[in-house]
């Protein structure tokens, strides 16, 4: 591809060996989350949010378990402004939810926001300016001194003006461009804002690290963030936060690898929401760690609920693959795929205490409100019998014998080759009522009463057979052996009884019971009927129909 000369590395990598992080195989524990949709998201919208739209969002992201949520730049827009004065007067904000708001390293602008987030109870006030080397020399036109400047600046300023608004403040700084940025610069300038700020555990700092853009692999912005922790000082009083954009969308391995390293904190959204490519998913984030068993502190039990709030306030579109959430990621459509899957469940029925490894599906669906039989089995030309046999066994409770379920399988998949779409499991079930079970298109028997012989059943059939009643008596070694022996008679049909099996569709006495037959042709051909009835020998003999009617069809 031509024109690849005019690029190359925007990043830095610290001095030293910075790869503790790499040693460890996954986050222990969950960092502490902040939602940025509010802000970061909303400023990304085509249209942004309205006033309520925000609110409902809001008080979503409390519910899911959000215990800091950035809710704006209130020096942007009167429509910022309000939005954070609402949710303050009208006591909105829980006692142990934080709310977080924006501010440039400009007074007017610092000014303005403690006047928004005045009197609130938990507020992060976010101080920024931009560090990396292309902003200082293309944009600001600033030496590295005056940048510092520029943020010892408002660092002093919200000493002051924290001091004289009345609510109770805690402090952010991010370094914004922190990844164009040289290591030893960017620890500079969040040291000289320390010095203003004296950091200390009881009341600390939050700096925060962003991938504002990406200009490396996940592993580079790893060693940027384990450089920084282990170089600030007041370290003990300051919290490493991570801001990723998934510019070359790695959003999600720089954060994983950026906790590795160090940070204890993550802003990102629902989604994957923001500016360009977006920022870090935070779903994605906080379900990878439920997969490997740690308890991220998020509560996304309703993942489909929490994606049509999404949609319908951001009027954005959840694509069908997006990780965890996507309408079609625990989808398999695969026969392969489907048969593992099918069996997995089995075996998981059998072993529910086990941990759980069910082929091709990371995760249990239903802890997210997903239903396996609508998201994970779907149904089209490249599904196989095992999928189908489970939408058939789990929805509809009809359990063919094996052989059946392939016959019926190939069945299924050529409907949808031929007419090029999905079939919904309703289809399929009205497919095998329709095709395999209770036939009776060419030859019935109304009527059958069995006498018991010392070796077998003495059986007297009638039998209907192209609109000619015939009564015939023959004799079998069981109730459908006999049946089955007196349509031959009168249809002259070949075939042999080959294969049987019976169960109850539903619990109780009175419930239905299903039985399938599978008929072997002189060609070695199984031919397959069902039936279904309240009476278990009736529901035999309609099987038997059932095949003896496709038998004739198909001569």
């Amino acid at each position: 591809m031509e024109g690849f000369e005019k690029y190359t590395r925007q990043y830095f990598l610290p001095q030293g060996d910075y790869f503790d992080w790499a040693k460890k195989d996954r986050v222990e524990e969950a960092p502490t989350w902040c939602s940025v949709d509010l802000r970061d998201g909303n400023q990304a919208l085509i249209i942004p949010m309205s006033l309520e739209e925000k609110l409902e969002f809001f008080e979503l992201l409390v519910k899911i378990g959000f215990k800091e949520i950035e809710v704006g730049f209130p020096a942007a827009s009167e429509t910022e402004y309000e939005f954070c004065r609402t949710l303050i007067e009208r006591d909105m904000i829980p006692d142990d939810v934080a709310i977080q708001v924006l501010t440039q390293s400009r007074e007017h602008i610092i000014k303005k926001t403690f006047e928004a987030v005045s009197g609130c109870k938990n507020a992060i006030v976010h101080l920024y300016n931009s560090t990396s080397v292309a902003q200082r020399r293309q944009v600001f036109k600033k030496s590295k001194q005056e940048i510092v400047d520029i943020a010892v600046s408002g660092a002093k300023l919200f000493n002051e003006y924290a001091a004289k608004t009345p609510g109770n403040f805690r402090f952010e700084y991010s370094p914004e461009s922190f990844t164009g940025t040289e290591p030893a610069f960017a620890l500079e300038i969040c040291d000289a804002v320390s010095e203003v700020w004296k950091p200390t555990p009881e009341r600390k700092v939050i700096y925060n690290l962003p991938v504002t853009v990406s200009h490396s692999m996940p592993h580079v912005y790893a060693q940027q963030i384990e450089y920084m922790c282990k170089n600030l000082k007041y370290r003990d009083g300051i919290v490493v936060s991570l801001h990723p954009h998934n510019d070359r969308g790695c959003a999600i391995a720089d954060t994983e690898m950026g906790l590795l390293a160090g940070a204890q904190r993550v802003e990102g959204t629902l989604f994957g929401n923001g500016e360009r490519t977006g920022n870090v998913d935070i779903i994605t984030l906080a379900l990878n760690m439920y997969s490997q068993g740690v308890d991220p502190k998020l509560d996304f039990h309703d993942l489909p609920a929490i994606t049509r709030v999404y949609e319908r306030v951001t009027r954005m579109r959840v694509y069908e693959r997006q990780p965890y959430s996507g309408a079609l990621v625990f989808a398999a459509f695969s026969g392969s795929h489907q048969d593992a899957i099918a069996k997995g469940m089995r075996w998981r029925e059998e072993h529910p205490t086990e941990p759980w490894t069910v082929p091709y599906l990371p995760i249990d669906p239903t802890d997210l409100g997903r239903v396996y039989e609508a998201d994970v089995i779907r149904i089209n030309s490249q599904s196989g019998k095992g999928g189908i046999g489970y939408i058939m066994e789990t929805q509809f409770n009809i359990a063919m014998p094996p052989k059946m379920r392939e016959d019926f399988g190939y069945f299924i998949k050529g409907i949808s080759d031929r007419e090029h779409r999905e079939l919904q499991p309703q289809e399929v079930y009205d497919y095998f009522n329709e095709h395999y079970c209770n036939r009776k298109t060419v030859m019935n028997v109304p009527e059958a009463h069995y006498v018991q012989e010392p070796d077998g059943i003495t059986a007297t059939v009638t039998v209907l057979y192209k609109g000619v009643k015939q009564k015939v008596t023959a004799f079998g070694n069981g109730r459908l052996d006999a049946v089955s022996n007196a349509v031959k008679l009168v249809t002259g049909l070949p075939y042999t009884l080959d294969i049987y099996s019976q169960h109850a569709l539903e619990e109780g006495s009175t419930s239905k019971a299903a039985s399938y037959v599978g008929l072997k042709t002189p060609g070695g051909e199984l031919i397959w009927g069902a039936g279904i009835s309240r009476d278990i020998i009736v529901s035999s003999i309609k099987a038997l129909v059932s095949a003896v009617n496709r038998l004739l069809e198909q001569k």
